[in-house]
This record gives C-alpha cells, sequence and structure tokens, in this order.
C-alpha cells in the first residue's frame, strides 16, 4: 500500500475579544516542516499526539504551519490569513487526511468562528479530505464546524492534562476511516450558557458525571468519540454555548441521542455552572486561615490563559497591606520594569513602579502601577522545559526574567507574558488581578 500523506498543522488561540493585548502573527511564534515537528515531538501538546499517530502509522508527514498564541485580544487579520493560507495551500498541494490542532475559541478581527472558516476553506479545495480535529475544552461549537469536519474531539480535563490525547483520539479514529474500518458520522447539541471557568471543570460536579458520561461511551466503544465543551465564556460572540459532539459509525442516532442527555443535564445545573465571588481582601484574609502551606491563590481574571494583561497589581498591593509575608508571586508581564532591572543589575536596591501599564477600556478599568522597592535576586533568560503533567516537554519563553526580593513578598517580572499567572506561598498567596482571587 502506498505511503500516505497527511498535513498536520496547529493554529490555536482562544480569544478574550474584552482584551486589550492584540494578536499579531508574531506571538503565534510559527514554525514549519522540520523545526515545527522537532519543537513538538513527543510533547503533551495537540500537535504532539498528531504527529505520534502520524509517525506510528508510516505517514508522509507534512506540516505548513505549526503557531499557537497564549489567549489575548482579537487575532489580527493579517496573522489569520497568513497560517490558514498555508493550511489550505499544503491541502491543495495534495494529501490523504488533514490532523488539524485547533482550538475552538479562536475570533479574528474578520471573523468570530475562526476555527469554522479555516475548515470551510480546506473543504472548498478538497471536498473529499477525512479531517480530523483536535478541540480545547473551551471550544465554541458552532454548525461550521461541524459540517466541515470529518472526526471532532475535545480536552477531558481542566487543567488540560490530555492534549496529546486528545489529538490522538482524533487520528486514530481518522485512520480508521482511511482503513475502511468505519465511516464516522457526526451528532452534536448545545445549550445557551455561559458557563463559568472556575465552576465547568470535569473533575468536579456539576460537570463530572456529564463528561463522565460522555468518556464512557467511547471507551465502552458504543460511539467512535464522545466530547463536552464548557466554552469560553470571555468572548462577545454570538455562538459562545455549552455542548456536546460525538462521533458516530454510519449512523448518527445514538449520539444524536448522547448529546441530548449530556446538554440536558448540563441545562438542569446551569445555576451550578455560575461561580459566585468573594471581595478581594476577604478572600486575602481567608487564604490566612488556612493552615501550613503552601497556599496557592490562581488569579483568574489577570491569567494569560484567560486572555489577561498580566500586570494587574491589586492582589498583591492586598497582600502587601494584609502584611502577608514569605510570598511569591507573579510573573508580572512588564517590560520597561524588566528593562530598569537590567540597567541596575543583580544584587541592586531598585524603587520602580511594576505593572500597570495596560490599560483596559472593554471594562473602564485603568492601568495602576504599584510602586515597589526591593533587591534583584536574580536575573535569567525567562527560559524553562515545562516538567509538569500539562504541555509537557513544551518550551516556555518569557523573554529576560529577574526576581526583585521586598522582604515580605518576592515578585518575579518577565518581559513577555507567561501562559498561565499564579503566585503561591507558604503559608499564604497572593496573585495578580483587580477584582478577585480564588484559593
Amino acid at each position: 500500500m502506498a505511503r500516505r500523506k497527511i498535513v498536520v498543522a496547529m493554529m490555536m488561540h482562544e480569544t478574550n475579544t474584552f482584551s486589550p493585548v492584540p494578536t499579531p502573527l508574531a506571538s503565534f511564534r510559527p514554525l514549519a516542516g522540520a523545526a515545527a515537528i522537532e519543537e513538538f515531538r513527543d510533547t503533551n501538546t495537540q500537535l504532539g499526539g498528531f504527529l505520534g499517530v502520524a509517525q506510528k502509522a508510516g505517514a508522509e508527514i507534512v506540516v505548513p504551519v505549526a503557531g499557537g498564541a497564549h489567549p489575548s485580544g482579537y487575532v489580527e487579520k493579517s496573522a489569520y490569513e497568513d497560517m490558514a493560507e498555508a493550511i489550505v495551500g499544503a491541502v491543495r498541494g495534495g494529501c490523504d487526511a488533514a490532523f488539524l490542532a485547533l482550538h475552538g475559541a479562536m475570533v479574528a478581527e474578520h471573523t468570530d468562528d475562526g476555527e469554522g472558516e479555516l475548515l470551510r476553506r480546506v473543504r472548498a479545495v478538497a471536498p473529499r479530505l477525512p479531517i480530523a480535529v483536535g478541540l480545547d475544552f473551551h471550544a465554541h461549537m458552532t454548525s461550521r464546524m461541524i459540517d466541515n469536519a470529518t472526526v471532532i474531539t475535545g480536552y477531558r480535563t481542566y487543567p488540560h492534562v490530555d492534549m496529546a490525547e486528545t489529538a490522538a483520539r482524533a487520528g486514530r479514529t481518522l485512520l480508521r476511516a482511511l482503513d475502511g474500518e468505519v465511516a464516522p458520522v457526526i451528532a452534536w447539541a448545545s445549550r445557551p450558557m455561559m458557563t463559568s471557568t472556575l465552576e465547568h471543570t470535569p473533575s468536579r460536579q456539576p460537570m463530572k458525571d456529564i463528561m463522565d458520561m460522555a468518556d464512557a461511551a467511547e471507551t465502552g466503544g458504543s460511539v467512535l468519540n464522545a466530547s463536552v465543551f464548557g466554552g469560553f465564556p470571555h468572548a462577545d460572540i454570538p455562538h459562545i454555548s455549552c455542548s456536546a459532539v460525538v462521533v458516530c459509525d454510519r449512523r448518527a442516532d445514538q449520539g444524536q441521542a448522547l448529546c441530548d442527555r449530556l446538554m440536558d443535564l448540563a441545562w438542569s445545573r446551569r445555576e451550578a455552572f455560575l461561580y459566585k465571588g468573594a471581595p478581594l481582601a476577604s478572600q486575602i484574609a481567608h487564604a490566612r486561615t488556612l493552615g501550613e502551606g503552601p497556599v496557592v491563590l490562581v488569579d483568574h481574571g489577570d491569567n494569560t490563559a484567560s486572555g489577561g494583561t498580566q500586570d494587574v497589581m491589586s492582589v498583591i498591593a492586598e497582600v502587601i497591606r494584609q502584611g502577608l509575608d514569605d510570598v511569591v508571586a507573579g510573573p508580572i508581564c512588564d517590560p520597561t520594569s524588566v528593562a530598569r532591572i537590567l540597567d541596575a543589575g543583580t544584587a541592586a536596591s531598585v524603587t520602580l513602579p511594576v505593572g500597570g501599564k495596560i490599560d483596559m477600556p472593554q471594562i473602564n478599568l485603568p492601568g495602576a502601577p504599584l510602586t515597589l522597592t526591593g533587591r534583584v535576586t536574580r536575573i535569567t533568560d525567562g527560559q524553562f522545559t515545562v516538567t509538569g503533567p500539562m504541555a509537557t516537554g513544551t518550551r516556555v519563553r518569557m523573554g529576560r526574567t529577574a526576581v526583585l526580593d521586598t522582604g515580605n513578598v518576592q515578585v518575579v517580572i518577565s518581559r513577555a507574558a507567561a501562559s498561565r499567572s499564579t503566585s503561591a506561598c507558604s503559608p499564604t498567596a497572593g496573585s495578580t488581578r483587580g477584582g478577585s482571587a480564588t484559593c
């Protein structure tokens, strides 16, 4: 049998339309060809999972683009068009299948359905091409995505520790289809719900047994694939929803019934998917009561994984006001402060306004720097390889990064944003948002 040719590509962004941070092509750090394969091979990412399936199948692999940007504002039109054309062009050049690592919540300047539009374009040049799509748990499902994909799978976890496996699930089903073993058809359902990212993790209720039901159907073999998507509420677009997608063999009836059961259960619990916060000062005070550390406060609002600017200083200011000690906070994205620290050098004492450089007009929040005095204890290149369970093996590049020790609080300040903004300490922690923190 002739060696199959598979286009494997990544074009991922979770768009917070309220974020003031633009998303140009440079934010995606796009790679292609051998460089992309070398960067993502054997990593716990969708691209790593797709590459593993394709390599195991002995396929000829073409990677026209591998680009992923941290959540932020609208994707610039030129960035979207550059990456989309690379993928469409590779398909136009001929292939037996496409494995596409997408997010499902991309909003560009000129389209509010970034993934659906990409799939429509791919399908237009290759009407019968088998297409496997991996999506984030926070995807917004649309009919255009469903109509133009052959197989769709989504993450089952949040934090997302199954990114590679999600892609592998889609890739394996598509290879079975190429071998004539199955004939995938997709069923789906959605409900008009903006489920909070602080409440909808599949590891606990109200989402847990909804996801468990989908998992059981897939692992038990009654359907080919089954996925539930919590959606991403930080986007002002019409198709925000909670949804389910089931891939069946030849007949969609059973899959459609499963989708409806999953979504009916989610809808019946809609009140439980709302997050009810508490005042910032009381949450910081509560953290002090939690006993021996470490205690971690994760700043949901200013987290770059939710599209925040990662430079809001309200929580750190409250931590200092309440006199907490043994705290590490950050990283704070502040290129200006990093430049001043680099000029001062390691061991220097500096006083400077940290963070608060970016206004957020969409939510009427002006930037508010916090003046800190401290000693520079460390300056690094800001690069490291992830060894934890999420995105394992990937390389993070934050640019020059420094540690400023104020006595009670050590603040990590970076030139570029990290993928997640968290702060931890023993016994108490502070993070980086004006509004609330969660512990």
